[in-house]
């Protein structure tokens, strides 16, 4: 197909979650068409968080869900598009970017990779023969089910603390299995405390999660763990695990485009990645704090970036 017979979007965004789309706000606001490509929910797992306590403006803390939505109407007030599908591949055919999508080819002159990342998994037995029958990443998503019941809690950061909080105005009594200390910061600690002190929570440090026992014909039933070196039991009626995120990087790896040990993209100061014409920004990004409000200044600071990258392009691609 010949370059004028093309489509050719001046960016297209990979991924809408805060970084997408607070960059779709920047860029379409400078009359930069752009087009953001979601395979999933728009706001990210920012939209599956219960409440955010951190993101400036917000004195007593916003609903993750209203907060995605509110961004994504932003975005789409000035201009963006947000198509749902997903991108396979990018390809560097020098003026433009060709993408392979689950919607057929699409080419941009400039392309913001934005995909964030996901729940990471424990790879234990019975994790994925239980998943949705007892074995759940969002609280927010599923903690309703479990009204009356008991719950085990893996993980000992930040988002499983705070998740365990919020399962705790359904579940009649929390374990909290911690491989080895609470990393979790001193607010979210202390009203941790207050939940062990009322007995709604028992904190289980140094406590591996080896196994995920249920009826094969219904939920899970009990978790199997290690502590000082002795198998210990928690029966319970489900298990929310918060083990840390894994990037969403996966269609990059038959690219040009560097990654990290990880699977995180590799960028220089401007957030350029090793293909010209690409940029990374948000939770995707190896370096990245993995904050809300930080992976939306990334995506204003990328924004400015691709108009910085349009202007200087010599010879631009007629559409």
């Amino acid at each position: 197909m010949a370059d004028s017979e093309k489509t050719v979007h001046d960016v297209i965004i990979v991924g809408a979650g805060p970084a997408a789309l607070a960059a779709a706000i920047y860029t379409t606001r400078e009359d930069i068409e752009t087009l953001l490509f979601e395979r999933g929910v728009p706001g990210g797992l920012a939209a599956v968080t219960d409440k955010i306590d951190n993101y400036p403006g917000f004195s007593e803390g916003i609903e993750g869900l209203t907060l995605a939505a509110e961004l994504q109407k932003q975005a789409e007030r000035f201009g963006a598009v947000i198509e749902f599908g997903e991108v396979t591949s990018i390809h560097d055919e020098g003026k433009i970017k060709r993408l392979e999508t689950t919607s057929g080819d699409m080419y941009a002159k400039a392309v913001l990779i934005a995909t964030g990342s996901d729940y990471k998994k424990l790879g234990i037995p019975g994790e994925q023969e239980f998943y949705a029958r007892g074995v759940h990443y969002c609280a927010t998503c599923d903690g309703a089910f479990y009204r009356d019941k008991r719950l085990v809690v893996v993980g000992g950061g930040n988002s499983a603390v705070q998740e365990a909080i919020f399962l705790t105005r359904f579940t009649t009594h929390i374990d909290l299995l911690v491989r080895s200390s609470i990393k979790a910061s001193d607010v979210l600690q202390r009203d941790l405390q207050r939940l062990v002190d009322e007995g709604k929570i028992t904190v289980h440090l140094g406590t591996a999660t080896d196994e995920i026992i249920g009826d094969p014909e219904n939920f899970v039933t009990k978790v199997i763990g290690t502590k000082d070196g002795q198998k210990v039991e928690f029966k319970t009626d489900g298990v929310f695990v918060f083990v840390g995120l894994d990037p969403n990087s996966q269609f990059i790896k038959s690219t040009s485009i560097k990654c990290d040990d990880i699977g995180f993209i590799l960028t220089d100061e401007h957030l350029r990645t090793s293909m010209p014409g690409v940029f990374a920004a948000g939770d995707i990004r190896s370096g990245a704090t993995m904050q809300i409000a930080s992976a939306a200044g990334e995506g204003a600071t990328a924004a400015l970036k691709l108009r910085e990258f349009l202007e200087a392009r010599p010879h631009p691609v007629q559409n």
